[in-house]
């Protein structure tokens, strides 16, 4: 074990673990002092406990199922994303269809200094799927965002976010770079709609002062914090993130993708889903404003929000190793229009 750690930290060696890395506890996830540290692990028709736990996935890296459809196994608290639970999810589009059948997505994002969020949640909602994108934007930066946002999406200056309520929009993307300098009128928006709804960013940080506003929300709500942002909504809690995820949706009707090395999606009544993909690149600023676009689009697809979150945490995921993998891109050089280039070969995946 120490040899091939010590050819991993020297020679740059990447290193498959099967079944589990040698010196990992499968039930517990804890690691021997000398336990091979993997990049990628493939287990065997179903996940051990031990290689989803938090503290183990430093010594598990990249994990991947391989399915033995033939093998009967108990139904567990937890499952594991990868390309045999989604298949199915997004099917072929018809011949004749319309982009009047994929959703009109809304997309409230950018302040000022912030603009570039709300452009690269646009292009996330575009590669996503959306049959049209509509932009929400301040005033003060209106003409940046117009000369700076994809061709395929319509740019709108607000005047206040209360007037979005009556919009015409399928599903709402809300909160990247979008500053908390109006609050009441973001909670008005996010309460009042009945539409779904992905919130993000700022428009978390806005709730996270009143977080009981979730239970009173007209529609849908995909919420989708980095552990900083979980923080603020659910405070200091020395549990495993799974623990979180689950105790956060039992308490509030919404659904949660805390995001992170092993994503975590849940919703009440459903199983812990843990995402698979993704590199440590990922770690950079707009990774999540793509996904918010993504899982926007995936909802204006008639995905349910459970799903959305799912198959875009995948997708994203999925499109980063793509990048490093046949782009020559680097973890060092890895950027969120990366991500977006390689959504396509993702999709084509599932």
């Amino acid at each position: 074990c120490r040899e091939i750690n010590r050819l991993r930290q020297e020679r740059r060696a990447y290193i498959f673990a099967v079944d589990q890395p040698t010196g990992l506890d499968g039930d517990s996830g804890e690691a021997d002092r000398d336990c091979v540290i993997a990049d990628f692990t493939v287990t065997i028709a179903a996940t051990k406990r031990g290689l989803i736990a938090d503290n183990a996935t430093n010594f598990v890296g990249r994990l991947e199922v391989v399915p033995l459809s033939d093998l009967p196994l108990e139904t567990a608290d937890e499952t594991v994303t990868c390309t045999a639970s989604l298949h199915g999810l997004l099917p072929h589009r018809p011949f004749d269809a319309h982009k009047n059948q994929f959703g009109r997505v809304g997309i409230v994002a950018g302040s000022r200094g912030f603009a570039g969020a709300a452009t690269m949640c646009t292009w996330g909602a575009l590669r996503g799927g959306a049959g049209l994108v509509e932009v929400f934007v301040p005033e003060n930066i209106y003409e940046i965002v117009a000369a700076a946002a994809p061709f395929e999406s319509m740019v709108k200056p607000v005047k206040s976010y209360r007037d979005l309520v009556e919009e015409k929009i399928d599903v709402w993307g809300i909160g990247p770079g979008l500053g908390k300098d109006n609050a009441t009128e973001i909670i008005e928006l996010i309460q009042r709609t009945e539409n779904p709804m992905v919130v993000d960013a700022d428009a978390l940080n806005i709730i996270s002062a009143n977080v009981s506003i979730l239970k009173n929300c007209r529609g849908p709500r995909l919420l989708t914090p980095h552990p900083g942002e979980m923080k603020r909504l659910a405070g200091a809690q020395r549990i495993s993130r799974a623990e979180l995820a689950r105790k956060f949706t039992s308490e509030f009707p919404v659904t949660l993708l805390l995001k992170g090395s092993r994503t975590v999606v849940a919703e009440g009544g459903k199983r812990i889903s843990y995402n698979t993909t993704g590199n440590p690149g990922m770690a950079t600023g707009g990774m999540g404003d793509v996904l918010t676009g993504v899982c926007a689009a995936l909802l204006a697809q008639n995905l349910s929000p459970f799903d959305a979150a799912r198959v875009g945490a995948w997708a994203c995921g999925r499109a980063a190793e793509l990048a490093l993998f046949n782009n020559s891109e680097s973890e060092q050089s890895l950027l969120p229009r990366n991500v977006l280039t390689n959504l396509g070969r993702a999709f084509r995946e599932l």
